[in-house]
């Protein structure tokens, strides 16, 4: 049974480059994702004294615990990885390739920097 190849899973004859392409996704979940996520997770469940600012963030967290706030999380990584890669890709846009993720890891720096700041400010 032969599998599906679809053209647009591939970088070959795009104007984009796999490995910036990989790149900008590490550091985007390594901020957005990973940075963003301990410092507030520390913060809602580990600090006594502070309380989680977003109305959304803390809709999820009160209705479905950790799991519908990591499930919010990744349905934006998702959804900005799927911008990325298929409008991106087919209409071979710079903007739509690497904007997702460059936006995610500036939101993510700015997130992860507040909740420190907060969180060290406390301490």
């Amino acid at each position: 049974m032969a599998t599906a190849d679809p053209e647009w899973l591939h970088f070959e004859g795009s104007p984009f480059e796999e490995d910036t392409f990989r790149n900008v996704w590490l550091l985007a979940l390594a901020t957005y994702g990973v940075g963003d996520i301990v410092t507030t997770i520390t913060i809602v469940y580990f600090s006594e004294i502070h309380v989680e600012a977003n109305p959304i963030v803390n809709a999820s967290i009160d209705a479905f615990g950790g799991g519908g706030f990591l499930a919010m999380k990744l349905l934006v990584l998702y959804t900005c990885l799927g911008i990325s890669i298929w409008a991106g890709r087919l209409e071979n846009d710079r903007l739509l390739f690497y904007g997702p993720p460059l936006l995610l890891m500036l939101v993510g720096l700015l997130i992860t920097g507040t909740n420190l700041m907060i969180l060290f400010a406390a301490a």
